[in-house]
């Protein structure tokens, strides 16, 4: 970037915050709240947090069982006093004892569109004083926790927690049911540790499925029960992942109110597969696509998605479609005659095998997910099961919903992370629902996601690159329409704020005044970079 234009977004970032002030809760300006919930009102009283605040469940139907709200609540603990000693004194102060949730529903099974919603109310007085949280599941309790956290700050002078403007009532919900970010563990292995830590950092800004596009043409990684040998294309014995390290993603993201989507992309991006069973190749000098001609590639395709089931429990599953060159069809000897039997060109063949592929996954339990080249190529033949994942440009989902398919927005100029020069203001101002007018049309955009490709990132710098970009994109997800900001940079001293709070919890997110991944550009507070 430009030193001339990085110094204007800077000193842009540093205007909006300074007007705004820098006090955590925003004392009676802003309120620092990300992302914004769909009703707030507040008081002017500080409460102080009791350093051994009580969760109390008392009435609530959810039994806890699986202590999802109870390590939360920890959770949450954690992230308010931010490793700071609370050894304040609360004498003559107005203490938070505790939080009251009150759950409506007993079931935890976190399935696609599960209420979300919650109202969080902290009073200004009372004996003792509590917050209550009202949710008609568990999981809408974790976003009330969430937003409660984002209340308090750390009292240097006292060396207590305090909560500014009491009382607060927030009522809130998501406005889209599907509010993911995808990672990209096939061009560069991600470990583990660091996959929990990008879930962990998702919840914070409330977005709910981590798309987990596993394999790719450089590497297959992930171990198949049913077909052992295709983790031969890993990059190395040490970079890979065994089915009980995905159930464990899986179960920890759970925990935090997120789905994991599976993607395997068939049949392009598929060079890996081949080294470990050379028969999924067309040829040994031509890789990719996978074999249209061959049975024991769709068995394999079977093996894997059956794997899948035991593990994936999410509704849906991804299987690609995207970026299908069908050279290796019609040069490859064996399978150009296979074509010629079956009456098929090579666009014929792309489309058998999607639609082949879409039923196994529909025959263990799945809805499908395919990238946009499919809709464009044959739209009307895709199992009304399907979900069109536009990325290519804008005017995809207009199309799709009008054509009565579902989708998911992750058009690549505004969504993408892997493109640096994509500022968080786009990110900000991409609006799924754009010239979607009817209501009916506007339910079948379940969402969007921001995209992490892989072939420039890896666990050394992947949270920069993802945040505070992505935190744009997660409110314009989450907030009503008509409470988002019409210019992006009313929201940038919140966005600042929300950055630096990242930075507190261990999120290394990078500064707003630049390109994405960028480095803070001179000694300063971090809310004005």
């Amino acid at each position: 970037m430009a030193p001339a234009m990085r110094l204007v977004l800077a000193l842009t970032v540093a205007a909006c915050c300074a007007a705004a002030g820098a006090a955590a809760g925003g004392g009676r300006g802003r309120v620092d709240l990300w992302p914004m919930p769909a009703s707030v009102s507040r008081g002017a009283r500080t409460l102080y947090v009791a350093k051994d605040l009580r969760l109390s469940t008392a009435g609530s139907a959810y039994a806890d069982g699986k202590a999802i709200l109870a390590d939360a609540f920890s959770r949450m603990l954690a992230v308010v006093q931010m490793d700071h000693a609370i050894n304040g004194s609360y004498a003559g102060l107005p203490v938070l004892a505790g939080v009251k949730v009150a759950v409506h529903s007993a079931d935890d099974e976190l399935k696609f569109g599960v209420d979300e919603s919650y109202k969080l109310t902290v009073p200004a007085s009372g004996t003792p004083i509590y917050a209550q949280i009202e949710a008609q599941t568990v999981f809408g309790a974790l976003h009330a926790l969430e937003t409660f956290s984002q209340l308090c700050y750390f009292d240097f002078i006292l060396g207590v927690t305090g909560l500014h403007s009491a009382p607060w009532t927030i009522v809130d919900a998501p406005r889209f049911p599907y509010r993911g970010l995808l990672i990209d563990t096939g061009r560069h292995y991600l470990p583990v540790p660091v996959i929990k830590g990008v879930i962990d950092s998702m919840t914070y800004s409330k977005l709910n499925v981590l798309h987990w596009h596993m394999v790719d043409e450089q590497s297959f990684p992930l171990e198949i029960p049913s077909y052992p040998k295709l983790s031969n294309g890993a990059y190395s014995y040490s970079e890979k992942y065994t089915m009980n390290d995905a159930l464990d993603i899986v179960q920890y993201a759970e925990k935090r109110g997120v789905n994991v989507l599976a993607e395997i992309d068939v049949p392009g991006h598929s060079r890996s597969w081949g080294i470990g069973y050379p028969a999924l190749s067309p040829s040994a000098t031509c890789q990719q696509p996978l074999d249209v001609s061959n049975d024991f590639t769709f068995k394999v395709i079977d093996g894997i998605l059956s794997d899948f089931s035991k593990v994936f429990k999410f509704k849906f599953v991804h299987l690609g479609g995207d970026e299908v060159n069908t050279s290796c069809w019609t040069t490859t000897p064996h399978i150009k005659t296979w074509l010629v039997q079956h009456g098929m060109n090579e666009s014929d063949a792309y489309r058998y095998f999607v639609l082949r592929a879409q039923q196994i996954a529909i025959k263990h339990g799945y809805d499908i997910i395919n990238w946009e080249e499919t809709f464009n190529n044959f739209g009307g033949k895709l199992d009304r099961k399907t979900v069109v994942h536009n990325w290519l440009g804008g005017g995809v989902a207009q199309k799709v919903v009008s054509a009565g398919l579902r989708c998911i927005v992750s058009n690549q100029d505004k969504w993408y992370l892997d493109h640096l020069d994509a500022l968080w203001q786009g990110f900000y101002m991409n609006e799924p629902w754009t010239n979607i007018y009817s209501p009916e049309q506007r339910k079948l955009i379940l969402g969007g996601e921001v995209c992490m490709w892989g072939e420039h990132i890896d666990a050394s710098d992947i949270q920069q690159t993802i945040w505070p970009r992505a935190a744009a994109a997660a409110e314009r997800l989450w907030t009503p329409l008509e409470k988002l900001a019409k210019d992006p940079t009313s929201v940038t001293a919140r966005l600042a704020h929300f950055r630096c709070l990242l930075n507190e919890r261990g999120v290394a997110a990078a500064p707003l005044a630049g390109y994405g991944r960028t480095t803070p550009s001179e000694p300063d507070s971090c809310i004005r970079q």
